[in-house]
């Protein structure tokens, strides 16, 4: 337990010690994080990237909803390709 509260105090040292240019990194790395799903949507799922983007605030929250509109994020041509492999219409 001593060891997490050193690890604990130390990052919060290192946090309150950060500069300026370390925190907009972050912050720019934590929302591309974040919005992943939309930015993939938009290179493979463009049909539904305005649904996707949307859809990515809240399930940020849960990292379930958030993998889940990952998957759906990269898979939109794909389903549509293999819709039409199978002669069937693809999904609006």
């Amino acid at each position: 337990m001593d060891t997490v509260n050193q690890f604990i105090t130390a990052f919060g040292s290192a946090w309150q010690q950060a500069d300026l240019l370390f925190l907009l990194g972050f912050g720019l790395f934590f929302l591309a994080v974040w919005f992943l799903p939309g930015l993939l949507a938009l290179a493979f799922n463009r049909q539904h990237a305005g649904k996707i983007a949307l859809l990515n605030i809240p399930a940020g929250f849960s990292w379930i909803a958030w993998l889940a509109l990952l998957v759906w994020a990269v898979t939109g041509k794909l389903s549509d390709k293999l819709a039409a492999k199978a002669r069937l219409k693809p999904v609006a």
